[in-house]
């Protein structure tokens, strides 16, 4: 069993950068294709960004391609979504998962998840 642990997550202002952290518990995270999801309150859990168990691919939301970075290392454990130029629309929780299969942008489609981390972009 995977576990997740999500972090970097705080209050910035707008046009601000975050760099979020996912790191896991278990060496056969390296394994795993991870995404990133967000939730804002009232709103359903959406797609944000992902990257393939060996990091040569990654998958992104439109509104976030050219701001959001993800990357991973495998020795660490650790997947990373760096947010720039950030907006207050981009506040929500910050959750990242496990999926088996690659390009898949359903949250139902994903298995273990991390308690997520908070976002707040003032304006």
């Amino acid at each position: 069993q995977v576990q997740l642990v999500e972090s970097g997550g705080g209050l910035v202002q707008a046009g601000g950068s975050l760099r979020l952290s996912c790191a896991a518990s278990e060496r056969a995270f390296s394994s795993y294709n991870i995404g990133w999801f967000r939730q804002a309150p009232g709103k359903e859990r959406e797609f944000v960004a992902a990257i393939n168990w060996s990091g040569d691919s990654t998958d992104y939301k439109d509104s976030v391609k050219g701001r959001f970075t993800i990357s991973r290392d495998n020795a660490k454990k650790t997947v990373y979504l760096q947010m720039d130029s950030l907006k207050a629309e981009d506040t929500a929780v910050y959750y990242c998962a496990t999926c088996t299969r690659w390009m898949v942008r359903i949250h139902f489609d994903y298995a273990h998840w991390g308690q997520g981390t908070q976002v707040t972009v003032s304006s």
